[in-house]
C-alpha cells in the first residue's frame, strides 16, 4: 500500500517521490503513460488523474495526496485544470489523504513590495484567476470538513533537472549557455524571485505531514531575488561561457507575435512578472516548518552544469 501519492513525474514530481522514499515512504507515482522514477519504494502507476473514481482507488489508504501534475501549456489551462482539480479533491474527499497541491504566485496579481501568504489573491491573467479560483474551492471544501488541504505556492523553477520549456530563464539559458544571444521579454534588470525544485519538494513534504499547514497557503523558501541577467551571468561564469548576451524584444513586436502565436499571447499576461520587481517573502514558511532555501551557490552550481552540457548537446 503507498502511504503517499504523487501525481506528475515533471520535476518537482520526480524530486518529491524520491525525497518520500529515501525517507522510508512507500510512494506511488500517477501519470497517464506509467512513468516515473526508478527506485525500490516507488510504484509507477499509470493512470489519467482526470478520471475520478480511478483515481479515488488510487488513493485509497494513502495518508498524503500530493497533486504535482500540469494539464500541459498555458492554452490547456483552462480545459485542462478543472477537471484535474475536481478530480483531486473527490479522490481526498474519498480517501481521507491530506491533499497538498502545488501551485505558483499567479494569483496574486502584480503588486507593490513582496508577496506574502496572506497577501490577497488579485490576479490581472486568466491563468492567475484560474488557480486562485482552484484553491477557494479546495478552500470551500476544506472549511467543510470534507478534505484536508494546505497549498505550497512557488516562484519560478530553478535547478538541474527544469527543462527548457519550463519558464524564461531556462529558455535565456539555452542560448547564452551556447555561446549565443538571448532574446528576452521583458526587463532583465528586475529583482526575481526563484525557487529551487528541491526546496519545493521539501516544502511539500513538510506541508503534508504538519496539521498546522492545513487549511492555508505557504510560500515556498526560496533565496534572495536576483535578476535574470545576474542568474545568467552567475551561470555562464561557472560553464564558462562569459557575459550573457541580451536583446530586448519591444513589446510591440510580441503583441504582433501574439496575434498569431497562441503560447506567446499567453505568455504576455504573465510578463507583468518581469516588468516589476517580483519577490516572494517566505519567512512565515521556515518559522513554522523549519524549511530553508537550499544555498544559492549551490543551486548555481548543479544548474550551470546541467543546463550548459543541455545547451551543447
Amino acid at each position: 500500500m503507498t502511504s503517499h501519492l504523487v501525481l506528475g513525474a515533471g520535476p518537482v514530481g520526480t524530486a518529491l517521490a524520491l525525497r518520500l522514499a529515501r525517507a522510508g515512504r512507500s510512494v506511488g507515482v500517477v501519470t497517464r503513460s506509467g512513468g516515473g522514477p526508478e527506485h525500490p519504494r516507488v510504484e509507477r502507476i499509470a493512470l489519467d488523474a482526470t478520471d475520478a473514481t480511478a483515481l479515488a482507488a488510487a488513493a485509497r489508504g494513502a495518508d498524503v495526496l500530493y497533486n504535482c501534475a500540469n494539464p500541459g501549456s498555458y492554452q490547456a489551462w483552462e480545459r485542462g485544470w478543472p477537471p484535474l482539480a475536481g478530480a483531486v479533491l473527490h479522490a481526498a474527499e474519498v480517501s481521507g489523504a491530506v491533499l497538498v497541491t502545488l501551485s505558483n504566485l499567479y494569483g496574486y496579481g502584480p503588486v507593490d513590495g513582496p508577496m506574502t501568504r496572506g497577501l490577497p489573491l488579485a490576479a490581472s491573467d486568466h491563468k492567475g484567476r484560474l488557480r486562485a479560483r482552484l484553491w477557494q474551492e479546495a478552500l470551500v471544501a476544506h472549511r467543510a470538513g470534507r478534505v484536508r488541504a494546505t497549498e505550497a505556492r512557488a516562484s519560478d523553477y530553478i535547478g538541474p533537472t527544469v527543462p527548457t520549456s519550463h519558464g524564461l530563464l531556462p529558455m535565456y539559458a539555452a542560448a547564452t549557455l551556447a555561446g549565443r544571444p538571448a532574446s528576452v521579454m521583458a526587463d532583465p534588470d528586475q529583482p526575481h524571485t526563484w525557487t529551487a525544485v528541491d526546496d519545493v519538494a521539501a516544502t511539500l513534504v513538510a506541508l503534508g505531514a504538519d496539521d498546522r499547514a492545513w487549511g492555508s497557503p505557504w510560500l515556498v523558501p526560496s533565496n534572495p531575488p536576483a535578476t535574470v541577467r545576474e542568474v545568467l551571468r552567475e551561470l555562464g561564469a561557472r560553464a564558462g561561457t562569459g557575459e550573457p548576451r541580451l536583446r530586448r524584444v519591444p513589446r510591440a513586436v510580441l503583441r504582433a507575435g501574439g496575434l498569431v502565436v497562441p503560447l506567446l499571447r499567453e505568455a504576455l499576461g504573465v510578463l507583468y512578472q518581469y516588468d516589476r520587481p517580483f519577490v516572494a517573502d517566505a519567512a512565515e514558511t521556515t518559522g513554522v516548518f523549519g524549511v530553508r532555501p537550499t544555498p544559492w551557490d549551490d543551486v548555481l552550481d548543479a544548474t550551470a552544469t546541467a543546463w550548459r552540457a543541455r545547451a551543447v548537446a
